[in-house]
Formats: structure tokens, C-alpha cells, sequence
């Protein structure tokens, strides 16, 4: 399957983050049933500071247990696996750090080229979510902020002259504030399916963000804290199918 092509259908759609380091192999059954139930599009999979061990162990289980597909969102080059249907192959553009830009990659760049799953070019911004996130501590690099939109729109239509294919906005794992939807707006201009996640803690965040136009809504501390979050998405993604079906979905 064509990933690229499967996030571009369609706004709205629903990823649930997993991160390794955080996530209890003994309910895994339970988890999984939720997830099943809720109907959500993917699972996200990958943590700043997971080692491969533990990433691999969580794909595996997570691929005996559901049928949704398992996209790699590695937080170092080494998170990867054969288990994994996809790869989001990022390249840290918001920051100046070389080894986040490229120097990682070529560590793996033969072992991922002849891997199973689809690597999809990433083109991954930080954006300042008004808390020290994981990600910037682990990259050294400073997030960009969000009333900076021109340097916003310059990085993102950089990363799509530069080859990538997809644009992912990630306000930081538990940020205070997430991505301002009129961001993702303001850049369906620049026609790459547009990823958002960080700080999104409610269905009213999610519906603002396919309001915006955001093709895949990344949903990860908020289920962590409390997995009944998940009811309310099963009811999101029940509505978001039946517009669809009536055609008012405005994609």
C-alpha cells in the first residue's frame, strides 16, 4: 500500500502514538481491544530515548494483537522493524543540527533501503509548545515560534523542494500548547499531506484540526493518561464516516 497516498485521501484521520519506553506489554490485550474498537487509522510508533529492543518487542506484540497499520516515528535511526507496515523517514528541519538532518541516517541508510515497509520522506518541524520537550532536549535544537509563520512556511516548502513528501508539525509530546490550527491552514498551500500532533487533549482540538485541514491528528500523552479517551474518538470517527457518506466532508 501506498502510505503517502493513504494519509492524502482524506482529513481527519486519527493516529494514536505509542511510545515503547512507556507502554505495559501485560495490557496489552485490553489496549489493543480498545484501539480495535475506537476504529482509529494508525498507530505511531517510536520515542526519544527507546532502545531497539524494547521498540522491536512492542511492534511484534503490537502486530499479533491488531490489524491497524504500525507506522514507525523513530526517534533515532535504529527504531525500526520488518513488523512495520511504514516509516516516517524524518529529517529534523526546524532545527540546525546535523546529525538530525542527515548524520543519523547513514548509519542505516542500506538496512532501510532493503527493508519490507514503505519508507516515507518526512520532512518534521518543531514547533514551540511552551515546554521543554523530549525531543528538543534529545536534538539539541530549539522548536520554532509559532507566531513565525514565514520561517514556518520557508522550512516546510524547503522540505518539499528538497524531495519530501510529507510534512509532520509536532508541538512536543504533553506540550502546554499545541500547533495553532490557522498553521496548518496557512500551509495547505504548500499540497503535502500535513501530520499534526503534541498537546491534543480533546475532540474539539481534533475537529478544529480537520476544520484546518490536517490529514493525520496524532493523539499520544492524552490516551496514555486516560485510555477512555478512546470512546470519545470512536465517536469522532463514527461522524467523520458518516459525513463522508453524506459528502459534507469538505475533502
Amino acid at each position: 500500500m501506498n502510505y503517502i497516498n493513504r494519509f492524502a485521501q482524506k482529513i481527519g484521520q486519527v493516529a494514536v502514538l505509542v511510545d515503547p519506553d512507556k507502554f505495559d506489554l501485560n495490557s496489552i490485550a485490553s489496549f489493543s481491544k480498545a484501539i480495535q474498537q475506537a476504529h482509529v487509522d494508525y498507530l505511531f510508533i517510536g520515542g526519544s530515548t527507546v532502545d531497539t529492543a524494547t521498540f522491536r518487542s512492542v511492534v511484534h506484540a503490537l502486530k499479533q494483537q491488531v490489524d491497524i497499520p504500525l507506522i514507525g516515528f523513530p526517534g533515532d535511526v535504529y527504531q525500526y522493524d520488518d513488523k512495520l507496515d511504514a516509516l516516517l523517514y524524518l529529517s529534523l528541519l526546524s532545527g540546525r543540527n546535523p546529525e538530525y538532518l542527515i548524520g543519523q541516517h547513514i548509519h542505516t541508510a542500506k538496512e532501510i533501503a532493503q527493508a519490507k515497509f514503505e519508507t516515507l520522506p518526512t520532512a518534521y518541524l518543531l514547533i514551540d509548545g511552551e515546554s521543554k520537550s523530549a525531543v528538543s532536549y534529545v536534538s539539541q535544537t530549539s522548536p520554532i515560534p509559532q507566531d513565525q509563520f514565514n520561517i514556518i512556511e520557508r522550512t516546510a516548502l524547503a522540505g518539499k523542494l528538497q524531495g519530501k513528501q510529507l510534512l509532520y508539525l509536532d508541538a512536543g509530546s504533553g506540550a502546554n500548547k499545541s500547533v495553532d490550527p490557522s498553521i496548518i491552514a496557512k500551509l495547505n498551500s504548500i499540497n503535502l499531506p500535513l501530520i499534526v500532533g503534541g498537546g491534543i487533549r480533546s475532540i474539539e482540538q481534533i475537529e478544529a484540526y480537520q476544520e484546518a485541514g490536517a490529514n493525520v491528528i496524532v493523539i499520544g500523552n492524552e490516551i496514555e493518561r486516560n485510555i477512555d479517551f478512546l470512546l470519545d474518538i470512536q465517536f469522532y470517527i463514527k461522524e467523520r464516516s458518516q459525513s463522508l457518506k453524506t459528502g459534507s466532508n469538505p475533502r
